[in-house]
């Protein structure tokens, strides 16, 4: 995914980075933790957890190179970044924390993954999880009708990119999956955040950082902007031109140690 764009991203910095603090809040102390934060994105947030965790080494992973490229800006000591894929990632057993924050949903398989992060850690190891699960609001709705239909759909040669968020099971699946892959205790929980945009159109801003991208990725700019244009007019149809606009966002969050 090398079509993300950092600064569009970070326009709703504040409220992205809620849920990550509240999976942070689920890590239980480890005196100086060896972490990894897969889907790390620009670095910001897997430097705040390698403070506030007491890490004494943390790796971020990420396959976006804009991405990658701001988190080479971040400097703290302990804290270092990696090219990689983060749905292959196994790790080598010695990790106390295995941190993703919003970035799971972009992978298939989760099951597979997670068996395969879950060997990353150490034998007390905590495994920490965020993914957004709003399939079913509007804003992604919308996006993945319009990708199937004329233009859109001939540019993808009649298979348009898959909404991430439509991969993200129940949050009794994730308990399940846990318990298969023998974690001793967990935590899972459904959670909606509020966000208060300053009016519906700010969805869009939101999407274009983050799920619109793999639209993005298989247009031209002119056909990515004709999408654009035609998903903004048929959301604020949709949810309404209101201002200000609440966004009501639903996360999965979920916490297991060996």
């Amino acid at each position: 995914m090398n079509d993300w764009d950092p600064e569009q991203y970070e326009r709703f910095a504040a409220e992205r980075a809620a849920p990550f603090f509240d999976l942070l809040g689920l890590i239980e102390p480890v005196n100086s933790p060896r972490v990894v934060d897969l889907g790390c994105g620009t670095g910001e947030l897997t430097a705040q957890a390698h403070v506030r965790l007491g890490a004494r080494e943390t790796t971020g992973v990420d396959n976006s190179s804009t991405m990658l490229s701001r988190a080479r800006d971040v400097r703290v000591d302990g804290v270092s970044f990696q090219h990689g894929d983060i749905a292959s990632f196994t790790g080598d057993g010695s990790f106390d924390v295995v941190l993703s924050n919003a970035a799971l949903q972009w992978v298939s398989d989760h099951a597979a993954v997670l068996a395969r992060w879950s060997r990353a850690l150490s034998d007390r190891g905590q495994l920490a999880v965020q993914l957004p699960a709003n399939s079913d609001h509007p804003s992604h709705v919308v996006a993945a009708e319009l990708a199937t239909e004329s233009p859109f759909i001939e540019a993808f040669d009649g298979e348009p990119p898959p909404d991430p968020t439509a991969r993200v099971l129940a949050p009794e699946a994730y308990a399940e999956i846990l318990e298969v892959l023998g974690f001793s205790r967990q935590h899972v929980r459904l959670q909606v955040y509020p966000h208060h945009l300053a009016s519906s159109a700010d969805v869009v801003e939101w999407v274009k950082g983050t799920s619109l991208t793999r639209i993005k990725s298989r247009l031209t700019p002119e056909l990515y902007e004709n999408f654009v244009s035609r998903y903004r007019d048929r959301l604020l149809a949709r949810i309404g031109d209101r201002r200000p606009y609440f966004y009501a966002f639903k996360r999965t969050l979920f916490w297991a140690r060996r």
